[in-house]
């Protein structure tokens, strides 16, 4: 029978019961395939309207979403859902895992204790976090080639492989939708063994250097008594991209804007004391280890340890969960939480129902950083092993590996040593020593389930950290801490946000941040600046003509590309014909095979393995020629070198098993055939030799499209001819055309047919990426100018490139062919205002496509958004969003638009109304937009009370801006400043009479002076003035005048200094769609702070100048509104 979810009884929760293994598997490890049913919070439908993000900042790096279809709301109400699951089961472990959601694992349950050491989620609960939207917490999650997974709620393909040995794997495979690269990971469970093993392997199956970094994201249940570790040599820390620094584990500073030393010094501020989770007061209140005292949203990263371990434990059920890797290459270990307070409450209440708060203990290999990304050569695969298993009744290890956990505990002369191991241990030695003379020496067998748990008298004087323990058993030390030899890690130096190009001294520097800026996908800097700024400098340095060309190969400028990389090796062989550096070769070769200059091609990938570094992708790259040209016996030559230099290049392994058939040595074909399943059971070329087809629209146009390169044509078209016609993924229309394009080279008379399939083929979710798509829809844009859905998708694809002339051009031509199409209207507003400069034209193509589609709400709230950017009138807006209430209630950034028109236009309590009567899903990074605006609303409608005397009215109106609804789905951030509710509620009781509480009021918002905003602490923000005005009610004017000079002075300094977007920034939700003017937003800013501090000093008359200015080009500031309401109210009470 399918696992089942208990509904629960009088509001218990519900719980998710697995089922038990069928009766016919034999043997202590057990894995099958069985349904589960969970309650479910289902993703809607993805956005029709391809994403074009490009300056979208997601995780420290570019939230860059296309080619990926784009979700935005999930379903408020849970529905029973039945996913598929695999589970897997030992004597000691049981884990499921869910191949339609990532292949994360879902459960990992430790039999012997009863204790999940991975988070257990009892439903499905997605909040908008990941990089295309859904994604859910709980469990383990492999992220890459960025964080979050692109594909972490995409389905897997699996395989069950069972071992020799008893053990069994599950593996899961897939191709990264954004640059098409094979990551599969296998989870093993071995007899007799209580850990989980995880073998990766990631395979850059493209010609092109591609970057990525892998995170093993482990969640874990938390409490006040929930603790994470590290390594006794990791004492410090590091925020996102190294941009802020911890002492580890006692933060001795600020990190995150937490006073952790004032904290250490005098307690935890009452403000700051969590309602839940309150410490017990056995651990010091600055100690970050204990997820309790972390009452903000924290990443914190080990830094210099050189141990392979790291972990949580669970101090109330006396458990936890070690990971081990060797951290040479596995140095990322990281600890994530949303914070013990009630920003964090609110996040724990939008991922789950009933389970409760976790912390995230993330473990990285190939990476120590998040972003921090590492490279995969053209077609290398990288492989790795990760090892997870749950500890219990030892407390918090000293050091941990393969063979178990070791604790240390010293008190007094009284020595505890306790040790957990993951496989029984036979007669092991554990010995325990000071200055190399062995204090007490024990042998036993240590059992999974039972840890050994022994004890020691000292001398006086002797320290934990002058003791020795090892662990030994037949003849190996397994475990060995010694606390002499622990050396701290260095203290690291802050990342600092480069300068730009013309101020930067050299030109190695000029080079290696470019590099930088494209190796981390930074989202705002670009790198070819720096490169330009090279050559301007230098005209033909080589490293810059190679890093410029591989920018423009990327974009399909395949011509400019071979440009560069021509006088690269110019420069490269002026002195010597033979260059140490044979990339630019290389790069060569696949520019002018790109452009189908075969001669030319294999010249240049000759020239590239001379050289060790590009031996194995130029061989292959010969090899795809060798076997176009049926030169069958040098394509194997070939392929041999190059698997010699690479034995991981499945392609080859593939290609040679097609050349061995080609001369008859089947045998041979067929035994690499299997070897290479044996490696990889999911790989799509060695399957289908075998006959099996590959399982999505996407890796069928993989495989034809590595078949075209080696000219296999004919192969190709079978191919093709397999994929399911009826799909719904949006890979039909360049199946097709693909299959055209072959057909019509091959003169084949099914082409013209196969082409008109194309036409009638759904466009929706068709978003092409791949730079043969690009030169397939090149081609017949050229030879079918009246297809304007080619154009249509070839615009796409070029602006996804930004290549945004072009991809006007395109979206012209489409739009002259499919004037009806109101995606590709839409598309050409966002062109022609980001990239065409013309408001006009970006205007006319909206109203345009919401002509031709009154029903998408996608294009309704960008239009209005457009509208809003360019300063049209509030009055205006509302007046075109009522018209349209069923858009307005399909989307939430309507709804919190509609609601901020009605405040603007003095109509609070529509906008109050609206706000409580919709549940809100936000985005992680764009949290408090909707609270804001609620905020507003109810101060706004106090006021009005004042206005009119209903005091009472009006205290609880400012009384419930404290209080946020459920629905809304967030929480203030603990930083984020209050202080204009607090000076409202003072100036409110004040009128009343309460002169005391009154002043309590006005004393909690004069100690908010600075602000929490776009993700950062501000010292100075729009709040500040309220804390001012606070001050003057006090009376203590001096405090007064001081922070509203200190505004002002901050306005001055934003009006002559040159805006700029935060380097270091890991989320920028207000960049996300039109390209926004830095200079009028920091102009506006510095004005609107000018005017706060102005009003404040008494010039209201000065400040009204200022409001007014604002207003008149920017009628939609809402600041300036509720502002210019206050002085004008306040001069007419006189």
């Amino acid at each position: 029978m399918n696992a089942k979810l208990d509904p629960g009884i009088e509001n218990k929760p519900a719980v998710l019961h697995l089922p038990d293994a069928p009766a016919h598997l034999q043997g202590p490890v057990k894995a099958w395939k069985q349904e589960v049913e969970i309650l479910t919070y289902l993703p809607e439908n993805p956005e029709l309207n391809p994403m074009f993000l490009e300056k979208r900042v997601y995780q420290g790096s570019s939230g860059r979403v296309y080619p990926l279809p784009f979700i935005d709301r999930i379903a408020t109400e849970p529905q029973l859902k039945r996913w598929d699951a695999i589970h897997i089961e030992n004597e000691y472990v049981r884990l499921m895992i869910l191949p339609e959601i990532g292949g994360r694992i879902h459960i990992g349950y430790h039999k012997s204790t009863g204790y999940d050491f991975f988070y257990r989620q009892d439903v499905i609960k997605p909040a908008l976090v990941g990089l295309a939207g859904p994604w859910i917490s709980g469990g383990v999650e492999f992220n890459w080639p960025q964080h979050h997974r692109p594909a972490t709620f995409m389905p897997v393909e699996t395989e069950i492989v069972r071992h020799a040995d008893g053990s069994i794997t599950v593996w899961c495979s897939d191709h990264d939708p954004m640059l098409r690269m094979k990551g599969m990971h296998g989870i093993r469970l071995s007899p007799g063994q209580a850990s989980v093993q995880l073998n990766v392997r990631l395979f850059n199956r493209t010609p092109l250097m591609q970057t990525f970094l892998w995170w093993a994201n482990v969640a874990t249940r938390v409490h006040e008594r929930y603790q994470s570790f590290f390594p006794p040599d990791v004492c410090f820390v590091a925020d996102h991209a190294k941009r802020a620094i911890s002492t580890f584990p006692l933060s001795t500073g600020h990190y995150y804007g937490v006073d952790y030393a004032g904290r250490a010094a005098a307690g935890v501020p009452d403000e700051e004391k969590p309602p839940m989770f309150v410490p017990d007061g056995t651990y010091p209140a600055n100690d970050l280890s204990w997820y309790a005292n972390i009452p903000v949203p924290t990443s914190y990263m080990a830094i210099g340890t050189e141990e392979d371990f790291f972990g949580g434990y669970d101090h109330r059920a006396d458990a936890g969960v070690v990971h081990v890797a060797n951290h040479h290459i596995a140095p990322g270990k990281k600890q994530w939480t949303w914070g013990n307070h009630e920003f964090g409450y609110a996040w724990d209440r939008s991922l789950t129902d009933h389970n409760g708060p976790y912390i995230e203990l993330m473990a990285g290999v190939y990476t120590d950083n998040q972003p921090d990304f590492s490279y995969l050569a053209p077609w290398e695969t990288k492989t790795f092993t990760q090892t997870w298993f749950p500890i219990h009744r030892i407390g918090i290890p000293k050091t941990a590996g393969l063979h178990g956990a070791l604790s240390l505990q010293v008190e007094g002369r009284h020595a505890r040593i306790r040790v957990c191991v993951p496989r029984r241990l036979e007669e092991a030695q554990i010995s325990l020593s000071h200055d190399g003379k062995i204090i007490a020496e024990w042998t036993s067998s240590i059992p999974v389930d039972v840890p050994a748990i022994l004890e020691a008298e000292l001398q006086d004087g002797i320290r934990e950290e002058m003791l020795r323990v090892t662990v030994s058993s037949e003849g190996r030390t397994l475990l060995d801490y010694d606390g002499q030899r622990v050396q701290p890690a260095k203290s690291p130096v802050v990342a600092v946000e480069p300068k730009p190009p013309e101020q930067v001294a050299t030109i190695e520097e000029l080079y290696l941040i470019g590099v930088h800026l494209e190796q981390y996908r930074h989202a705002t800097r670009q790198p070819m600046p720096y490169w330009e700024e090279i050559l301007r400098r230098d005209a033909g340095e080589s490293r810059a003509h190679n890093a410029l060309g591989l920018w423009q190969l990327r974009r399909g400028e395949f011509e400019l590309a071979a440009e560069h990389f021509e006088a690269a090796i110019e420069r490269l062989t002026q002195l010597n014909p033979n260059p140490r550096d044979g990339e630019p070769y290389y790069n060569l070769g696949l520019a002018r095979r790109y452009q189908q200059r075969d001669k030319e091609a294999y010249d240049a990938f000759y020239r590239a393995t001379w050289n060790a570094a590009w031996r194995g992708p130029a061989y292959f790259a010969l090899a795809e020629a060798d076997v176009k040209a049926q030169r069958w016996d040098l394509a194997i030559d070939h392929l041999r070198r190059s698997l010699a230099a690479e034995d991981g290049n499945l392609n080859a392994r593939n290609l040679l098993a097609v050349a061995l058939n080609q001369i008859g040595e089947t045998e041979s074909a067929d035994r690499l055939i299997a070897d290479t399943l044996s490696m990889d059971p999911m790989d799509i070329g060695a399957r289908w030799q075998k006959g099996i087809r590959p399982s999505s629209g996407q890796e069928i146009l993989d495989l034809a499209f590595d078949l075209l390169r080696s000219g296999q044509q004919k192969e190709a078209i079978r191919v093709l001819e397999s994929a399911n016609m009826d799909a719904r993924d949006g890979s039909v229309p360049m199946i097709l055309l693909t299959l055209a394009s072959i057909e019509a080279q091959l003169g084949l008379p099914s082409a013209e047919s196969t082409f008109r399939k194309a036409k009638e083929a759904p466009l929706d979710y068709c978003f092409p990426s791949r730079l043969e798509e690009l030169l397939i829809l090149e081609s017949i844009v050229a030879f079918h100018p009246e297809d304007g859905r080619a154009s249509y998708l070839l615009g796409n694809l070029l602006y996804d490139r930004r290549r945004y002339q072009d991809a006007i051009a395109a979206w012209q031509q489409a739009a002259a062919c499919m004037p009806s199409f109101a995606t590709v209207w839409r598309n050409l507003g966002i062109a022609y205002f980001n990239h065409g400069h013309n408001v006009q034209q970006a205007l006319d193509s909206f109203d345009r496509a919401f002509r031709e589609n009154p029903q998408d709400g996608r294009i309704f709230y960008e239009r209005d958004q457009l509208w809003k950017r360019i300063g049209t009138a509030p009055e205006r807006r509302l007046t075109e969003m009522l018209k349209y209430p069923h858009l307005t209630q399909s989307r939430d950034d309507l709804s919190v638009e509609l609601a901020t028109l009605y405040s603007q236009t003095g109509r609070p309590e529509e906008a109050l109304a609206l706000l409580l009567n919709r549940k809100f899903q936000p985005w992680e990074g764009g949290e408090g937009l909707v609270l804001a605006q609620y905020v507003r609303a109810r101060l706004l409608l106090g006021c009005k009370a004042l206005e009119v005397g209903a005091i009472d009215v009006a205290i609880l109106e400012f009384q419930a801006a404290l209080a946020v609804p459920p629905n809304l789905s967030e929480a203030r951030h603990l930083l984020a400043s209050p202080s204009d509710i607090y000076y409202w509620l003072g100036v409110a009781l004040d009128r009343l009479g309460q002169r005391d509480a009154a002043r309590s009021w006005w004393e909690l918002a004069t100690r908010h002076k600075g602000d929490f905003q776009n993700m950062a602490v501000q010292s100075i923000s729009e709040m500040t003035y309220w804390s001012a005005l606070a001050y003057q009610k006090l009376g203590d004017t001096g405090a007064a005048d001081a922070l509203l000079q200190s505004i002002y002075a901050y306005s001055l300094e934003l009006q002559t200094r040159e805006p700029r977007i935060d380097y270091f920034a890991t989320s920028l939700p207000a960049m996300l769609l039109f390209d926004d003017d830095l200079s009028r937003r920091a102009s506006t800013l510095a004005r609107y702070l000018r005017a706060q501090s102005l009003a404040g000093m008494g010039r209201s008359e000065d400040a009204e100048v200022l409001l007014q200015e604002i207003l008149s080009t920017d009628g939609n500031h809402t600041g300036a509104v509720d502002l210019l309401w206050h002085i004008r109210r306040n001069k007419a009470e006189g």
